[in-house]
């Protein structure tokens, strides 16, 4: 897979390193010439350009990359490059990094961003869930397929401790699709009961995650 990176800062650098390991051909895009540092990322290609002009994405070659990310930590740069790849280009994916949590509607379909990663909403996300329990936390949201990645911890008091996940009535168009425990990753079984301490990962649309709480942490929110 050939994959364009605008912004070769540290998060470009570090991407670009995770791709290339995985066997996977990268070319990083900066304006800045200091930032044009290929002893970095050896096995990468360099491009000193602006991904905001369609010149320098002619240049880049991007009608060949399978996969666009805009890396940038410029919001309207990272906008404006997934736009152009998407539309001028034809490029499959593209990934837009979002800096500023108010920008984050903007990172849509509609500017050609396939997925979008937020920074902020990411780390809140990560601290909600270190110490949330009974409560659900929106973990990622997958843009095409209208629904969410959210985890919950279950509480001691719930109702459907020690019961069979087959057996409990999860909303519809809601999977459990990994059980964390103890530091073990399950794929959960129909047999395979839950426990109290048990963080589950869903995949559900935003308008069963009410009703998915109610159902498995009930004293907490009115179920």
């Amino acid at each position: 897979m050939r994959v364009a990176i605008a912004g070769a800062g540290a998060v470009g650098r570090s991407i670009a390193r995770e791709l290339i390991h995985n066997g996977h051909q990268v070319l990083l895009i900066d304006k800045n010439p200091e930032s044009i540092r290929p002893e970095r990322v050896p096995d990468a290609e360099w491009l000193l350009a602006d991904s905001c002009e369609l010149s320098s994405l002619e240049e880049a070659r991007l009608d060949r990359c399978d996969v666009v990310i805009a890396a940038t930590g410029d919001d309207k740069v990272n906008l404006v490059t997934s736009l152009l790849a998407k539309t001028e280009f034809g490029v499959p994916r593209t990934v837009g990094r979002v800096n500023h949590p108010n920008n984050e509607w903007l990172f849509t379909e509609a500017w050609g961003v396939d997925v979008n990663v937020s920074t902020p909403r990411i780390m809140s996300a990560l601290v909600e869930e270190a110490v949330s329990v009974g409560d659900l936390v929106r973990l990622f949201t997958f843009r095409q397929g209208n629904a969410n990645l959210v985890e919950m911890t279950l509480p001691a008091d719930s109702p459907y401790v020690g019961t069979p996940s087959g057996l409990i009535p999860f909303p519809e168009n809601c999977a459990l699709v990994t059980i964390l425990r103890d530091g073990q990753v399950y794929v959960p079984s129909a047999e395979q009961p839950v426990e109290a301490g048990d963080e589950l990962l869903f995949v559900a649309p935003a308008d069963v995650e009410e009703n998915l709480e109610r159902l498995l942490a009930p004293s907490a929110h009115g179920g």
